[in-house]
This record gives C-alpha cells, structure tokens and sequence, in this order.
C-alpha cells in the first residue's frame, strides 16, 4: 500500500512543479536551436559561424511551453464560453 501512494505523491508534486514552473516562467529555450535564433554552422577551417534563421521559434530563440500552451487554451475556451 505505500508504493502506490508514494508514486501518487511524486507525481502530484512533479505535476504542481511544472505548474508553477509554467506560472513563473512560461518561456523556454528553443530546442531545435538552443536559444541562438539560428542554426550553427562551420565553415571549412573548423570555425563556427551563424547559419540559417530558425523557424520555429521565428529567431527569437525562445518557445512557449507545452502547459503554459495548455493553460492558455483552457483559459481562452472558458472565458469565450461564459461570456
């Protein structure tokens, strides 16, 4: 009986972090390029150089993240939905 309700536990105070984490901070780093904006490149010597502009965080290097999204979506249907 102590299993199950310590895996309950962890998961609701791993879910009440993300939230919070959300709350604080809803931006995060873009995965696809780190947060530079761009892609990095090398040229021929080794030496890095600034390629293409990311376009999934549209350069900026930051993204939204996935239960700041959610809370968004949620909080837009219910204010449409009771007005």
């Amino acid at each position: 009986m102590a299993l199950p309700v310590l895996a309950i536990t962890l998961l609701v105070v791993l879910t009440l972090g993300y939230a919070a984490v959300c709350a604080a901070n809803p931006f995060g780093r873009c995965h696809r390029c780190r947060g530079f904006g761009f892609a990095m490149k090398t040229d021929r010597k080794g030496r890095a150089k600034r390629g293409k502009h990311c376009r999934r965080c549209d350069g900026h290097g930051i993204r939204i993240r996935r239960g700041r999204h959610l809370w968004n979506l949620w909080a837009r249907t219910y204010r449409n939905g009771t007005r």
